[in-house]
């Protein structure tokens, strides 16, 4: 897999004309629900980092979307992801099921929470 991607739009166009349209609603929800967050390309993925912290990543995949929320994003919507393959800290939305845009927009604005809320008052862990 090319890891040497400058731009998320290059990364996207590198998939299947069908990967590509989940991976830009992907985008386009992680924008929306956190539209301070820079956008960029790490670990050779799309990365969106807020006041200077990863907030979160995303990769297309054969057969499935990875989706990194980091381990406290996860960690607290375990019920809702209990569903899916998990490492600590990811998450695999499987091509042949509906993607979870929904769940998606929550575990961002947790994210956005959570960053802002370490940036202001220091390193706290809040859960859900």
């Amino acid at each position: 897999m090319n890891t040497d991607f400058k731009t998320v739009d290059e990364y996207i166009a590198s998939f299947p004309k069908s990967t590509q349209e989940i991976l830009k609603k992907i985008r386009k929800t992680v924008k929306t629900k956190a539209s301070g967050a820079i956008e960029g390309i790490s670990y050779g993925m799309p990365a969106y980092k807020l006041n200077g912290k990863p907030l979160v990543y995303f990769g297309g995949y054969k057969n499935h979307i990875g989706f990194y929320a980091t381990p406290s994003g996860h960690a607290s919507f375990q019920k809702e992801l209990a569903n899916y393959k998990q490492g600590k800290g990811s998450v695999q939305f499987p091509l042949d099921q509906i993607i979870p845009y929904d769940l998606i927009g929550q575990m961002v604005e947790f994210r956005v929470e959570e960053v802002n809320l370490n940036t202001t008052h220091g390193k706290k862990n809040r859960s859900k």
